[in-house]
């Protein structure tokens, strides 16, 4: 794994939403003012905190497909090794509705995991109203303001509980431990550049 580029050392940049608990944010979709560096910047500290998680020894003995969550599966679960689909692809017609299954949005560039979802049917979750949706608007017009590529997609993991409660507390296990920004979880750690919250100061 090479290191991404260019680099950008601007730790204080972007601050922290004042968030409430609600998961919905009825801010509409908007186009930030962020600078090129402050872009880079705030990719490339979250690609370093990511890359030092996807360098920690995987533990051994543990089965990815166990009815209920364990510490050991979130540690083995690893998002950037399943296989893509276009963010698109709720679009086109699916024969059946799908499963239960955690969902992983990554930006391929850089690569950057973005967002840890799950859902009880895989083939429907995002036909419908999806805050994250309108993050990646916004994320993707920023990189193409300043001619930044990106490549989005989607990767399911198809073996999450059918239980809501075991299958949520995976998924706020591997959000917690990748520390995607999207997520409202780690808003306070990252900012909120692409949510409608707080602009750079």
């Amino acid at each position: 794994m090479t290191q991404y580029e260019p680099r950008y050392e601007q730790p204080s940049l972007f601050s922290a939403a004042d968030v409430s608990g609600s998961y919905r944010v009825n801010a509409p979709s908007m186009l930030l003012d962020i600078s090129p560096e402050a872009l880079q910047g705030w990719k490339q500290r979250i690609f370093d905190f990511q890359q030092q998680v996807r360098e920690q020894p995987a533990p051994t003995q543990v089965s990815l497909f166990d009815l209920e969550p364990t510490p050991t599966q979130a540690d083995s679960l690893n998002p950037f090794t399943l296989p893509r689909q276009n963010t698109e692809f709720w679009r086109w017609q699916a024969s059946d509705t799908g499963t239960s299954a955690l969902y992983f949005v990554i930006d391929e560039e850089v690569p950057l995991l973005l967002y840890v979802g799950e859902t009880v049917k895989s083939n429907q979750r995002w036909k419908g109203e999806h805050d994250c949706k309108r993050y990646l608007d916004n994320y993707r017009m920023i990189h193409y303001t300043h001619q930044i590529p990106t490549q989005l997609n989607i990767a399911f993991w198809p073996h999450a509980p059918q239980a809501t409660r075991p299958r949520q507390q995976l998924e706020l296990a591997l959000i917690l431990k990748w520390r995607s920004p999207f997520n409202k979880e780690n808003w306070t750690l990252w900012g909120t550049p692409f949510t409608g919250g707080k602009s750079p100061d």
